[in-house]
């Protein structure tokens, strides 16, 4: 318990040594000086222990709504320089993705629990196999932000380790969600049988949404995709999965490879294109298209988001994020590789550092990215120039213990608004301001609604 008090309880603080190559000490903030803290808050009540870790975010109106494994918190942004939380609501289930359309939140359970209610307990893998599970989507009410209804759940095959919300066109009043998720256990398990090459399509029907229900099971990689080598994870499913459904497109971060959809039929997404990197992937994470829709931004997890991994014996590459230009269109587009990016600071043994969350900052003209790098902190980087990407703000803390690796860090670290919103595991809300002639336009951008997972373009924000 002293530890876990040590660890919360920072109050916002100031640059330290920024611009130095010299490894914070425990708890201490450095930054470059262009960007700084200017919100804080911290874990509390049901999810405040060590175990309980932050996730994901999504943003609608004056909330912002933050996964945790337990659950997740409300927070009111309406000031972001004095965030407050709204309410918390207590739900286990590994993961807790979230996505947001209007009133209605979708949160995701990767953790194989005794049934779909917010009472369930963890199932041991070890139980035999007619033990009832579920794992997939939870459909809440958010109308009342500060009462959330939990309304709806579907069960997905292998759970639903992310899930990327795409809006019907036309006339069809309904949203889908691809379900991505994955089986690592080299094994088929209840739930989660090999071959998993599959995503799950959820369609939520917007005017009841308590008839939501998986449509679809495509299989995106019909000869098994990447089989894996020493160094590489093998596709058994996408991890992370990001649509751009104004030029229906996708992005998929699966695992040993990564793909390019057509998604013009929203329950049929068809692979246009794939690519490996034998050489410095080992698990295709996430994934982000530029405004134009003419990069992707893929981040490697080495090490599963638990190691360390940004060290000079470790290398610039491993670990790193790569840009790929799209070149040609329609089904003869391909995935042209042109550089790498990791953030150019070394971090301690006792911190999990690698590419993480990020997202797009509504630079006209350029291609910024905000991103977390778990205890490696955020850094803000700009690839216009595919070649030759450039980091041009970075904050973050020194690492939690000098003793043991404790998982920790930006999670996720989003621009809404004009703000950087920062989900750290264990140590709550982070808000960041960033002051620097190169994000010049971002701050008159505005949205009602943001989802890293659905990109739209700025300019029809």
């Amino acid at each position: 318990m002293a530890a876990i008090t040590i660890l919360l309880g920072l109050s916002i603080g100031t640059p330290a040594r920024a611009g130095t190559t010299a490894i914070p000490a425990v708890d201490e903030i450095v930054s470059s000086p262009n960007i700084s803290q200017v919100g804080h808050l911290d874990k509390t009540g049901p999810f405040a222990a060590e175990n309980s870790l932050n996730t994901d975010w999504a943003f609608h109106g004056k909330y912002a709504f933050g996964g945790n494994y337990n659950g997740f918190t409300v927070y009111d942004i309406k000031n972001p320089r004095d965030p407050k939380i709204a309410t918390q609501v207590v739900c286990p289930g590994s993961q807790n993705d979230l996505s947001i359309y209007g009133d209605l939140l979708f949160v995701a359970t990767d953790s194989q629990r005794s049934d779909d209610s917010c009472a369930s307990v963890s199932v041991p893998a070890s139980s035999p196999a007619e033990t009832p599970r579920w794992e997939g989507i939870k459909v809440f009410d958010v109308k009342d932000p500060l009462n959330p209804q939990y309304i709806a759940a579907v069960k997905t095959d292998c759970g639903s380790h992310t899930q990327t919300m795409i809006p019907g066109k036309g006339r069809d009043r309904s949203v889908y969600l691809y379900v991505s998720s994955y089986n690592l256990s080299g094994a088929s398990v209840p739930n989660c049988a090999l071959p998993h090459d599959k995503i799950s399509i959820v369609k939520v029907p917007l005017k009841n949404p308590t008839a939501a229900a998986v449509v679809a099971t495509p299989v995106l990689f019909p000869d098994g995709g990447f089989g894996g080598d020493e160094d590489g994870s093998p596709t058994t499913g996408c991890h992370d999965i990001t649509a751009y459904p104004q030029k229906d497109i996708a992005a998929g971060a699966c695992m040993g490879d990564g793909a390019l959809f057509d998604i013009s039929n929203p329950v049929a997404p068809k692979v246009i294109t794939t690519v490996r990197d034998t050489a410095n992937f080992a698990f295709w994470h996430s994934a982000t298209f530029n405004n134009a829709g003419t990069k992707v931004v893929f981040t490697d997890e080495l090490g599963g988001g638990g190691g360390a991994t940004c060290n000079p014996t470790v290398g610039p590459d491993r670990g790193a994020d790569a840009i790929y230009d799209i070149v040609g269109k329609g089904k003869r587009a391909k995935l042209v590789f042109r550089s790498y990016f990791k953030i150019p600071r070394e971090n301690a043994a006792t911190e999990n550092c690698v590419a993480h969350n990020g997202s797009l900052i509504p630079v006209p003209g350029r291609d910024i990215m905000v991103q977390a790098w778990y205890q490696g902190g955020i850094s803000i980087w700009d690839f216009t120039n595919s070649a030759k990407p450039v980091e041009i703000a970075y904050w973050e803390r020194g690492p939690l213990s000098t003793e043991r690796l404790i998982v920790g860090g930006s999670w996720s670290a989003y621009w809404y608004n004009g703000y950087i919103y920062s989900s750290d595991i264990q140590k709550g809300l982070d808000v960041l301001k960033v002051d620097d002639r190169r994000l010049r336009g971002a701050e008159h951008f505005r949205t009602r609604e943001f989802n890293a997972q659905t990109q739209a373009n700025f300019y029809t924000w």
